[in-house]
């Protein structure tokens, strides 16, 4: 139980929020129509990669 408190803990960090924040505007956009699918999945994509590319880097 404590393990799944931590991983909680961690879940909430600010750069977890703002990673779901910024795939979530960018689908919303998509989905909409606003812009291409194309350019969602390229800002997508950068955005995940750098935040397991970061979580990665600590945990080495």
């Amino acid at each position: 139980m404590n393990d799944f408190l931590k991983n909680l803990a961690n879940l909430i960090k600010v750069k977890t929020i703002v990673t779901i924040a910024v795939i979530g505007l960018f689908v919303y956009l998509a989905a909409t129509g606003s812009i291409p699918a194309d350019n969602v999945m390229i800002v997508v994509t950068a955005v995940i990669s750098f935040y397991f590319g970061t979580q990665h880097e600590r945990k080495s």
